[in-house]
């Protein structure tokens, strides 16, 4: 079932809500520049196991609005507690990736961990994406500024060359092309202002107030986001455990998508 969830008074977030009424539920952040629909191989098998699966349009992406600001992560995890608020959610495991993990690790600073009792970072941008002057890891800041460029002189090019990056296993090229779509479904200024905050958000304090038990879902041959990253995570996030998928890129969650749903299951389950 899918609805609105109002976040500010002019602000829609669009919501898909999978088998309400399960006992357990999870709830997904998708990664940038795509939407819920990244999930669509767990949302094929976990509700049929009994788990109330949520999907969240991040603010200027999918069928959400495309307000022209608010693209910073205090405002995107904002938004995810008045969807938690909204629907009363109590006990959710919170998974995020890439762009979603970070709005998710944000979350759980900056509100506490209201009503997440479990964690599941999968290629998350914390606790930076960039390098900085005491931090050696991640992307080169002027990669990103070449993403905000190209979005706003050729964003389909943009699209094109980010999606070869983000799968390390082949895909056809009809799921290449439902890919790129994803991306297309973003306005141009959401796009670019999400990227743009990644080279001035950081994640480390965040991380390190984090109280609840984590899993780490990554990619050793990720190309967005280091597998080193993951490594640091669980370096500061007391409670957490981080698994190498030693077959996928960027997107676990389709590179391996068998094992990333088993995972996800045992986790939820221990």
């Amino acid at each position: 079932m899918g609805y609105y969830v109002k976040v500010e008074p002019d602000v829609k977030i669009y919501v898909e809500d999978l088998n309400e009424g399960a006992e357990k539920t999870i709830l997904f952040i998708h990664g940038w520049p795509g939407s819920h629909k990244l999930f669509e191989y767990q949302f094929d098998v976990l509700p049929k196991l009994g788990y109330r699966c949520i999907g969240v349009d991040t603010r200027g992406f999918g069928d959400s609005d495309k307000p022209y600001k608010g693209y910073n992560f205090d405002r995107m995890s904002d938004d995810i507690r008045c969807i938690i608020d909204t629907l009363s959610l109590k006990d959710i495991t919170l998974a995020g990736h890439s762009n979603g993990g970070g709005i998710a690790v944000r979350y759980m600073a900056r509100h506490k961990g209201h009503g997440v009792s479990k964690l599941a970072l999968i290629a998350a941008v914390s606790p930076s994406l960039i390098k900085r002057p005491d931090f050696p890891y991640g992307l080169d800041k002027e990669t990103v500024e070449q993403i905000i460029k190209g979005t706003y002189n050729d964003r389909p090019n943009m699209l094109r060359g980010f999606g070869d990056m983000f799968f390390y296993q082949h895909i056809t090229e009809a799921f290449s092309d439902w890919f790129f779509q994803l991306g297309l479904q973003a306005a141009g200024w959401a796009t670019a202002a999400v990227a743009n905050a990644w080279i001035d958000e950081v994640f480390f304090s965040d991380l390190e107030k984090i109280d609840v038990p984590t899993l780490i879902m990554h990619g050793i041959h990720d190309k967005i986001v280091p597998f080193e990253l993951g490594q640091i995570q669980e370096k500061m996030i007391s409670n957490s455990k981080l698994l190498a998928f030693k077959f996928s890129g960027h997107a676990v969650f389709y590179d391996q998508k068998k094992e990333f749903n088993e995972e996800l299951i045992k986790f939820i389950e221990e």
